[in-house]
């Protein structure tokens, strides 16, 4: 006898919720891809589509650089054919990622974080491991066989590259590099008595700010509208970036390079009473408290405004990407700093950036021709205009140094839609700061852990504002609440070093458990109901 179609249906959601279970308790997925061999010779004869996805920031103009380089690599390859997916999100990206490695549907190539590739490589051979075929004679980075001007290892910058190695393998190249800034209102700062410094101390920060909150004996009414103070004086935008730069600045723990969590100690708790004590006064906030700090900063409600250098198109009061009404926007002088620093004489600023990474394929080929379209984004031509987009950095020497690059950081002022000045002073600064910067460990998991920084200062913020006794209990508190949220202590360290996500937690089996037994249950219920149905039809026909 055939079963009704919605029965059917009933049956197969319950055979189907189990299969769920076992992948939500299990990690990502993982697809049987075979381990890759470099080809003797790229096939010419084939033709081969590979997806791209990328994200261009809402930037019209970074989507037609990407366009522009893929007609262009396609009239030197032309039986490579590339389909470009664009996303203004990384996390949308990463979650794609996530759900279709599983499937066997990853792109072939992505602009991802190398957090990201920690998590995407647990699952088996899903990320192409480039160690081996950056250095091949033939295909590799500057090979012999590629037919365009492919920058060679050495003309990538070594700090750059390195951000790519993830449990001690290549896993990513370098695509731009951005760095964080602490954009100034200097004439703000110079109205309140203060001189603005080359590089301003923290000590310089919490001091102007928590000035700015109270009345200016020169001008009273300075930062006041219908006599409130409208003034969020210091405004950082990543919260997490904040506190692991602070940490690496005082040379605290955060984590190990094997993923060994250290971030709980003294130093940490003595930086967050400080941060709770100008989050309580309102001379600090955060982008989630507040929002996005360019749009206070070119209204002249905030002074010191933390983002990254990146993000330089859109700070100041000619930004010619300002997301905030003409009206709105207030005159003034603004300067661009390195981040505050507790030793000015040993800056240290975080680096960070797009990089790009080849998922891995059965077909050699097909890969092969992925890692020569990955090449050729860090050729000249695609590396110095995308730079000029934002407040990026190419990551090739063989670009920073050419003559074209050097023009356009000579030309800054000339205008406010190529030639930004804010802009460029900011790429200037990580150009001046490649030594001073550094990365964090990254493992599977340290997407995580960086989340739980963050996190740490908006607690603390939050609850001074809401005057919360912020002491030794609160800590307590405060540490197993963060732990759980972000499950700190469901991650284990594996043998290579790396760290993996634990089982579920108990009651997230049994919740998962109690769903599958409720589908049983609603199956049994309405086949049951069909049966009964069935009994009652045949007694009527009778």
């Amino acid at each position: 006898m055939r079963l009704p179609r919605k029965l059917l249906s009933v049956i197969a959601a319950v055979l189907v919720l189990p299969l769920l279970c076992t992948t939500l308790w299990g990690c990502h997925g993982s697809r049987e891809i075979n381990d890759f061999e470099i080809p003797g010779g790229f096939d010419e004869s084939r033709r081969f589509e590979i997806v791209f996805w990328a994200k261009n920031d809402t930037n019209i103009n970074q989507r037609r650089i990407y366009e522009q380089a893929i007609a262009d690599f396609q009239e030197i390859y032309p039986n490579i054919s590339v389909k470009l997916k664009s996303y203004t999100d990384y996390g949308a990206i990463y979650n794609d990622v996530i759900t279709n490695i599983s499937t066997g549907t990853t792109p072939n190539i992505c602009i991802t974080y190398p957090d990201h590739i920690a998590t995407y490589i647990t699952g088996e051979n899903v990320v192409l491991p480039l160690d081996a075929i950056m250095d091949d004679p033939a295909y590799g980075l500057g090979g012999s066989a590629i037919k365009f001007d492919a920058p060679s290892k050495d003309e990538i910058q070594k700090k750059f590259l390195d951000e790519g190695i993830v449990a001690g393998r290549q896993y990513a190249l370098p695509y731009m590099r951005s760095t964080e800034a602490l954009y100034i209102n200097k004439t703000y700062v110079e109205a309140m008595g203060y001189t603005v410094p080359e590089i301003a101390t923290w000590d310089f920060i919490w001091e102007v700010s928590e000035k700015a909150m109270e009345k200016s004996p020169d001008d009273p009414d300075l930062f006041k509208v219908n006599g409130q103070n409208i003034m969020i004086p210091f405004i950082y935008k990543s919260t997490d970036n904040m506190m692991i730069t602070m940490l690496k600045q005082k040379d605290a723990g955060y984590s190990t390079d094997k993923g060994e969590i250290l971030i709980f100690n003294d130093t940490t708790r003595e930086l967050l009473e400080e941060i709770a004590v100008h989050g309580g006064s309102r001379a600090f906030s955060t982008f989630k408290i507040s929002s996005y700090p360019g749009n206070f900063f070119n209204a002249g409600r905030c002074i010191f405004a933390v983002d990254s250098t990146a993000g330089a198109t859109w700070i100041g009061s000619h930004a010619p990407l300002s997301d905030i009404h003409e009206s709105e926007i207030v005159e003034f002088e603004t300067v661009v700093r390195p981040v505050p620093q507790f030793d000015p004489e040993h800056p240290q600023m975080i680096s960070q950036g797009p990089s790009v990474c080849i998922f891995n394929q059965n077909d050699s080929q097909e890969v092969l021709a992925s890692w020569i379209f990955a090449q050729f984004l860090l050729t000249n031509s695609v590396q110095i205009p995308y730079s000029g987009t934002e407040g990026y950095v190419p990551v090739t020497r063989t670009a920073a140094e050419s003559a074209e690059y050097r023009d356009y950081l000579s030309r800054r002022g000339e205008d406010n839609k190529t030639y930004y000045s804010v802009k460029i002073d900011a790429s200037k600064l990580l150009l001046d700061n490649i030594d001073n910067s550094f990365i964090t460990p990254v493992f599977n998991g340290s997407t995580s852990l960086r989340d739980a920084a963050g996190d740490l200062i908006e607690n603390v913020v939050k609850s001074e504002r809401r005057k919360e006794t912020v002491d030794d209990a609160y800590f307590v508190k405060l540490r197993e609440n963060v732990t759980k949220l972000y499950r700190l202590d469901q991650l284990e360290v594996s043998e290579d070093g790396g760290r993996a996500l634990g089982k579920l937690p108990a009651a997230s089996v049994w919740l998962l458990s109690g769903l599958a037994a409720v589908w049983v249950g609603i199956g049994a219920y309405y086949a049951c109901s069909l049966v009964k149905k069935k009994k009652e039809a045949a007694g009527q026909a009778r």
